[in-house]
């Protein structure tokens, strides 16, 4: 079956919404702000109009690097609106890091948050095109950094009270045009701008919507933050799709998430990374089971809590799979069990999934793990590249698929599961190792808050892998390694209980809770790193 995808333009979403459901409430901020269907269609425009003044249009790249609040989706439709590609920033960016992408995207004009001023401190030149910084949540500070005090710079209620242009600058997108260029993570190298067409982020919300049967009457819980697709595209599309209601906090706090649930009457809501796990670990109290959550996408699940926090909470979790560039090709159903790595079945009518040999491109028998490899059946439901990196696009496209760098399989069901990154697989004494599925298991460990799994090289290992383990303790204080290797042996295979420990009081993360694997790695060993052998530790062969 062909899936129609003409009318799959966010600004036309917008629009239609708008006359359909008028002044129902579509989402509310943490503070104090709401936008109904019609004002978000009503004050984009004006917004859009205002850009239009200042001579945005198609084409320019307009930067937002805001926090969870309404300026954010006000901006995001009213730049796409005079056909501008949006571009949104995460708010942890700094130094280097933002630098790269503010050389990368060239934008014409940048909305900031006043309280991630300081982000630009080290930010220097190689923006020439940057034309006016707009300072939302707070005035325009005395002293600018260098790259931003070379541009002129407005409050946003004295942008907002610029004469705009007329109507005839509003455009009408079309599925196929680029609505956005979203960053990756870029935790092992230089992020990269995904070219986003309409039709691409319209699918992450309807997938969303279909897969965990959203009506109008469904409300949903945003904790996740907005520059990532799954809170924005996921979650805010998904909701404007359905005409349902959403409640949008700043950030996510353990100890706060299940009193904002049940305020706000969430019936549904997105987890990611460590987010289930921290909730799950908080006390449980009287009112775990006061809430109206029926369903929580949820990405990776423990054995150890999954079908316990169901219970704890009464919700339904879903599994799935996708990334920035590829959407959600898959998804569980409610008759699948809560497997960990489940990521569910391909939606076969818009995409194809392989597993293949992640040298050759050849398919993997079923059962066997290889690399994931994506394309659609839709047109202009996925990635267009790179923003100008045509290198890594090709490379990413070799063979007219797209590789994730995701390692998985498929099982006799037809069902994707995830297995691990192909650079966080671990090759020791000749067996693959997942670093995910040793890490669910340290996780459980009494004393251990958190663990970050990665393959290190060391002289005689034969150019294979040792395994590390870094260990989130309380105040980072350690812990007997040698009773923790001994639950490991008995909980995980011989060849793959770590041989180095190190304890840490956190691990460095990105804004959406994955942990950064590669600095882990490239410290090898240091002076806090426990190695068993110095002990004379062996691990016992099962007979």
């Amino acid at each position: 079956m062909t899936v129609d995808t003409s009318e799959w333009s966010l600004v036309g979403l917008v629009r239609r919404q708008a006359a359909a459901l008028g002044e129902r409430e579509y989402m509310s901020f943490e503070q104090g702000d709401t936008l109904t269907y019609a004002s978000l269609d009503r004050r984009s425009d004006d917004l859009a109009r205002k850009l239009a003044s200042l001579d945005v249009g198609p084409g320019d790249r307009v930067m937002v690097m805001l926090k969870n609040r309404i300026e954010f989706l006000l901006a995001m439709f009213g730049i796409m609106k005079v056909g501008a590609l949006f571009v949104p920033i995460n708010t942890e960016l700094k130094g280097a890091f933002l630098q790269h992408q503010m050389r990368n995207a060239e934008p014409k004009v940048v909305f900031l948050d006043h309280g991630l001023r300081d982000a630009f401190d080290n930010v220097t030149g190689g923006n020439e095109s940057l034309g006016l910084t707009i300072y939302v949540a707070g005035d325009v500070p005395d002293e600018r950094p260098a790259v931003l005090a070379a541009a002129p710079a407005m409050t946003f209620e004295d942008f907002m009270a610029l004469d705009g242009a007329g109507d005839e600058v509003l455009v009408e997108a079309k599925p196929e045009d680029i609505a956005c260029i979203m960053y990756t993570s870029g935790t092992t190298g230089p992020s990269k701008g995904v070219l986003m067409p309409h039709a691409h982020c319209y699918q992450f919300g309807n997938g969303i919507a279909l897969n965990l049967n959203m009506t109008k009457g469904d409300s949903q819980f945003i904790c996740m933050p907005l520059f990532h697709a799954m809170g924005l595209l996921m979650q805010g599309i998904s909701t404007l799709i359905t005409g349902s209601r959403a409640y949008c906090v700043e950030r996510f706090s353990p100890n706060t998430w299940l009193d904002d649930v049940r305020a706000c009457g969430a019936t549904v809501t997105n987890a990611l990374g460590v987010i289930p796990e921290f909730i799950f670990r908080t006390p449980p109290t009287e009112h775990d089971l006061d809430n109206k959550l029926r369903s929580v996408l949820a990405v990776p699940i423990a054995a150890e809590w999954g079908d316990a926090m169901e219970a704890r909470f009464g919700f339904k979790f879903v599994q799935g799979y996708g990334m920035t560039e590829i959407n959600l090709p898959c998804y569980t159903n409610d008759d699948d069990p809560l497997n960990p790595g489940m990521a569910g079945h391909v939606i076969d009518d818009m995409f194809e999934v392989r597993v293949v040999d992640a040298a050759t491109d050849a398919p993997m028998p079923q059962g066997e793990i290889g690399e994931i490899v994506v394309r659609p059946k839709a047109p202009f439901c996925f990635n267009q590249g790179y923003f100008r990196m045509p290198e890594k696009t090709v490379e990413a496209w070799r063979n007219l698929w797209f590789h994730t760098s995701d390692a998985g399989y498929f099982d006799e069901q037809g069902r994707l599961y995830y297995a691990d990154r192909i650079k966080d697989r671990i090759r020791r004494r000749g067996e693959n190792i997942s670093s995910f599925e040793i890490e669910q298991v340290l996780n459980d460990y009494p004393e251990v808050n958190e663990s970050a799994v990665v393959g290190i090289r060391v002289e005689g290992a034969g150019g294979e892998d040792e395994v590390k383990a870094y260990i989130v303790t309380d105040g980072g204080q350690e812990i007997d390694n040698i009773a923790l290797l001994d639950y490991c042996a008995e909980n995980i295979p011989r060849f793959a209980v770590p041989r180095y420990i190190e304890t840490v009081e956190a691990v460095a993360k990105t804004a959406t809770g994955k942990i950064q694997k590669e600095p882990l790695r490239q410290a090898g060993i240091t002076n806090r790193t426990w190695d068993r052998e110095s002990v004379g530790y062996k691990i016992a062969r099962r007979v």
